[in-house]
């Protein structure tokens, strides 16, 4: 159970339990999905005349998020996003509950890297931020004082830590097309601490303030194919030296550097896994030493700065996420391997792991509930939560995350995992299928409240999220296993996904549609073009012409590319084969687009290239532009106007493809 804490009460909420009937429907060919409702139509449910249905306006009014944990003796601070406001805001647990922090105007958000993460660090007296405008500044507890720090308008500070020793920040500084690990004085003072190395990320400092440790990358890498584990002694003046790296048994991608007493741990996966291992400092003898810790991934991809998922509580007891199948769990467990304890059930992800004054705290998320900050006792595995846990849509039922097994094409290779929602309507009928690609595509999906899908669910659509041949999560081997065959294996395991789904008369296969964001928007545009499984395709912001994108992206992703797909010079059969701009006279099914003109990410000629190509072709694909957006639609009534126009289309050409059918393979 997970205690709620309220101002003067605490108010207990009974885990809840997975619906049976939903269970029984994941493995029994050829079930109804209730009895049939009268006022359905042909293609897609409708709701029974009691039955509340779930708005744009309201599904996207319904995912207040939480994140990036910081906690100290000043107190627990958070990020909070609120859809009305479209920014992240600063919040703390005050004597009245969780309130906000600093002046009304302060939006917070790291830019380096183009995704950010470690936009605060709380020091013993208040919290290190940076705003919007990329700025580090000092926000004190009374009076919403806020003191900026940095005066640099040229450059972007993220992955903040606190170094307590010497009432500092240590930051990621990004400027002139390279980067620097720095630290910042209370009174602003900027000094260079390393630089020389193409990335920096995940500063750490030892207790006593004599270590600290960061990881490093080279390109054309990104962090989670190839980096180091650097550390360095601090002088008494605050500044490195004997500044060595810890070379890997074998190549690795390392992250989360954390110092405990004599010993520097770190998450590594050369041994096919991000696992926990451990370097004496002492000794100096650069052997690497096994936590002993289960077989799976113990982080997600390093896209952001400032990711934790494991944390020393001393008395050789530490706090680790261990994700298995794309689900998220909360361990204790001794350092030296042995049994542990899973903890927190009610919730399958949690990020930001921080220890203070005999606590644990993160950042927890769950399939009913929005994000919650909790407190753990280690000593009982007690979860309070402090804040967030809301109830996302009071009165109306969420479909819960069923998981989904594809078996493997070939002995010896994994499983292709994901997560099936179902309709929320009655109906007769088989339902029709939202697939979705998941972004990145070194990312993954997980078994968390996410309301689009609940939007969909309430109007007769079942949903799958699947985690293809890329995704994190599942190990070294799998994640890699995209190296040069984006657009392939990608599009071959959503399609299995579907084949799977209707195998078991789970969904109707005449309609199955397919949509991603970003280069989920690209495996979609390709799954369109090799395949005629599906009946209709969304691309919010996708990618379309990969060369082109290629000479245009920011530094962080400028040699992905070419890992995705091969050096262009090398495979140029390769590139035009996998560019939807290339063989949009191939798309035969209907497709739907959505671009922000303010995409710095991928770029607003990656659709209009697109949309120009098919109408050559003779296609007519519909657009939708929002001017003022970048990369991921913030404002919410251009969130709720997307789904509005994308239920629209897939109600439409739901009917087209029932009538069609027979033309589908």
């Amino acid at each position: 159970m997970i205690e709620y804490w309220q101002p003067g009460k605490l108010q207990i909420t009974p885990r809840p339990a997975l619906l049976d009937s939903f269970i029984e429907m994941r493995t029994t060919p050829g079930c109804s999905f209730g009895a049939e409702d009268p006022s359905s139509t042909p293609s897609v449910a409708t709701s029974a005349p009691d039955t509340p249905l779930l708005s744009a306006y309201e599904a996207c009014a319904a995912h207040t998020q939480r994140g990036e944990l910081a906690v100290s003796e000043a107190g627990i601070f958070w990020l909070q996003t609120d859809p009305a406001e479209g920014c992240n805001t600063l919040r703390h647990l005050s004597d009245q509950g969780p309130a906000r922090l600093g002046p009304k105007n302060l939006g917070i958000r790291s830019r380096v890297n183009g995704y950010g993460g470690g936009a605060l660090a709380a020091s013993d007296t208040g919290i290190f931020v940076v705003g919007e405008d990329q700025q580090i500044r000092f926000v004190g507890l009374e009076g919403d004082t806020c003191t900026p720090l940095t005066d640099d308008p040229d450059s972007a500070f993220g992955g903040l830590v606190a170094d307590p020793a010497r009432q500092r920040v240590l930051a990621v500084r990004e400027a002139d097309g390279g980067q620097q690990l720095v630290a910042v004085s209370p009174d602003g003072e900027l000094r260079v601490l390393h630089c020389g190395l193409d990335f920096y990320s995940a500063p750490a400092v030892s207790a006593d303030g004599r270590q600290m440790a960061w990881v490093s990358w080279q390109l054309p890498d990104m962090p989670w194919v190839r980096s180091q584990l650097w550390t360095a002694d601090v002088n008494d003046d605050g500044d490195l030296y004997q500044c060595r790296h810890w070379p890997t048994p074998s190549e690795a991608s390392i992250q989360q550097p954390v110092f405990d007493c004599t010993r520097l741990w770190a998450l590594s996966d050369h041994g096919g896994w991000w696992q926990p291992w451990y370097l004496d400092t002492l000794t100096g003898d650069g052997r690497w030493h096994s936590g002993q810790s289960a077989a799976l991934d113990h982080a997600n991809a390093p896209w952001q700065l400032g990711e934790s998922h494991h944390c020393p509580l001393g008395k050789g007891v530490w706090a680790r996420v261990h994700y298995r199948n794309g689900t998220g769990e909360l361990w204790l467990e001794p350092s030296q391997g042995g049994d542990g304890m899973r903890i927190a059930r009610d919730f399958s992800d949690f990020r930001y792991l921080r220890a203070s004054n005999g606590y644990f705290y993160c950042v927890a998320r769950s399939a009913t509930r929005l994000d919650t900050v909790l407190e753990i006792d280690p000593e009982t595995g007690q979860a309070l939560a402090l804040a967030g846990g809301e109830e996302p849509m009071p009165g109306l039922r969420v479909s819960l995350p069923l998981d989904i097994e594809v078996p493997a094409f070939n002995h010896g290779e994994q499983p292709i995992h994901g997560f099936f929602y179902t309709p929320r309507l009655a109906t007769s009928e088989l339902p029709p299928l939202i697939l979705v690609a998941h972004g990145g595509p070194t990312s993954a999906a997980y078994p968390v409240f996410n309301p689009q899908v609940q939007y969909w669910c309430q109007r007769g659509f079942s949903v799958a999220e699947v985690n293809y041949r890329g995704s994190s999560g599942f190990g070294r081997a799998f994640r890699l296993a995209l190296e040069g065959r984006w657009g392939e294996v990608d599009v071959e395991d959503m399609e299995r996904a579907a084949d799977h789904l209707a195998s078991f008369g789970l969904v109707d296969r005449h309609r199955v549609f397919i949509q991603g964001r970003s280069s989920g928007g690209y495996t979609a545009l390709m799954a369109m073009i090799r395949s005629r499984k599906f009946a209709a395709g969304a691309s919010m912001f996708g990618v379309t012409d990969p060369l082109r994108l290629r000479a245009l992206t920011h530094r962080f992703e400028s040699g992905y590319l070419d890992w995705l797909l091969g050096p262009p010079d090398t495979y140029p059969e390769r590139w035009r084969d996998r560019t939807p701009l290339y063989h949009a006279d191939r798309i035969a099914a209907p497709m739907i687009f959505f671009q922000g003109g303010k995409d710095k990410v991928v770029v607003p000629e990656q659709t209009r290239a697109m949309i120009g190509a098919m109408k050559a072709a003779g296609r007519a694909p519909e657009l939708h532009w929002f001017e003022q957006e970048g990369h991921g639609f913030r404002h919410q009534a251009n969130q709720a106007g997307m789904l509005e126009w994308m239920f629209s289309f897939y109600r439409k050409h739901s009917r087209k493809a029932n009538e069609r059918a027979e033309n589908l393979s």
